[in-house]
């Protein structure tokens, strides 16, 4: 059984934000490639506004991109789903349907492929109520329950 997990909740893997226990206890996390971009970007983002300082910046990109990526001694955290033009179709009609921001639909649509690949994908994880929202409707049990 796994979960998807949108960026939202994958900055928590790294940083000691709300909620960082709840997503920290997940065993098994299935992301969309978006994470590749938005993680790297929150975790700047703390920087900016002074939150943590530019070398605990580097190093919580560097866990996160060693999690994606993998090292030489092991494999990569994430099962990451990729972005076509299906994909992005069934985002823009997501978008329409919940009201979502253009990211959110995306990680939406990967979390349907992911299900779509895995049944047993049914877990989704995010600290955005709207995306939570959306996600229940379309099926998903919400992690953590509450937010």
């Amino acid at each position: 059984m796994s979960t998807f997990a949108d960026s939202s909740a994958l900055v928590k893997l790294y940083a000691d934000e709300p909620g960082y226990r709840d997503v920290r206890r997940i065993p098994v996390l299935v992301i969309s490639v978006l994470a590749r971009v938005e993680v790297p970007s929150a975790i700047s983002r703390k920087h900016r506004i002074g939150e943590i300082s530019a070398d605990v910046a580097a190093v919580l990109i560097a866990d996160f991109e060693a999690d994606y990526y993998g090292t030489d001694s092991e494999a990569g955290r994430f099962s990451a789903v990729q972005v076509d033009d299906s994909l992005l179709a069934g985002g823009a009609l997501l978008s329409s349907v919940h009201g979502l921001r253009a990211h959110d639909a995306v990680q939406l649509a990967s979390a349907l492929a992911a299900r779509e690949a895995e049944p047993g994908c049914t877990s989704f994880v995010a600290f955005d109520a709207q995306l939570r929202a959306a996600a229940a409707l379309q099926g998903f049990e919400l992690r953590p329950a509450q937010v």
